[in-house]
């Protein structure tokens, strides 16, 4: 029997717009997420995700949580990062040095014990400005944090209220990557004096800078 078509601009519930969802016979919702996922060159919105699939952006998120139990589940080589509301597929990081050898990365951008040390700083205070960095450090790391924005691992997140409007650094996704992080919340916690330690010297730091960013 033919049922007749929907009328015009009238949805069906859970459907957008009254278009029908992408159907699989063989792939749950969550496995057509992964496909897409495993082919997006950059991270993607979930909202992104549900208008390809045409299914509710609920169902997304949905099918994204089981995604990434099953991968934690059975111990998958693959993760879930989550930054900014976007999402992507990565590597596990125990899984980096087979990757580094299998591609023949060049084992020269291992990065410094100086450039270590300032991404720690800013991942656990971000956003910080290099007066600050330079409080902790007892150094000029106007070097460091150039190379670091060269890599595309720190980023400027926005300009303090204060004179000079000092530049203020913040961590990126390609930092998350590097690290084989899903989320800042990975972090190993600080121990309680070392923590109190970078907040004393961070707020030295707020004081007038004398000299511009890099």
């Amino acid at each position: 029997m033919n049922l007749p078509a929907p009328p015009p601009g009238s949805a069906r519930p859970g459907e957008p717009n009254g278009r029908i969802p992408v159907a699989s016979a063989s792939l749950s919702l969550a496995g057509l997420v992964e496909s897409l996922l495993f082919v997006a060159d950059e991270p993607v919105q979930p909202s992104q995700l549900a208008q390809a699939l045409r299914v509710e952006i609920q169902a997304v998120e949905v099918a994204l949580h089981e995604l990434a139990e099953t991968y934690v589940a059975r111990g998958a080589g693959l993760r879930l990062l989550r930054q900014g509301g976007r999402v992507q597929l990565v590597t596990h990081p125990a899984a980096a040095q087979a990757v580094e050898d299998f591609l023949n990365l060049d084992l020269s951008t291992r990065l410094s014990g100086p450039a270590l040390e300032v991404l720690s700083i800013v991942a656990y205070r971000q956003p910080v400005t290099r007066a600050q960095i330079e409080a902790v450090r007892g150094v000029d790391c106007s070097g460091v944090l150039r190379k670091l924005l060269h890599l595309g691992l720190i980023q400027e997140v926005d300009r303090l209220e204060a004179p000079g409007r000092p530049i203020r650094y913040g961590i990126t996704d390609q930092f998350l990557r590097h690290f084989g992080l899903t989320s800042l919340d990975e972090l190993p916690p600080l121990p309680p004096e070392d923590a109190a330690q970078l907040d004393q010297a961070l707020a030295l730091g707020l004081e007038p800078e004398s000299s511009g960013d890099p």
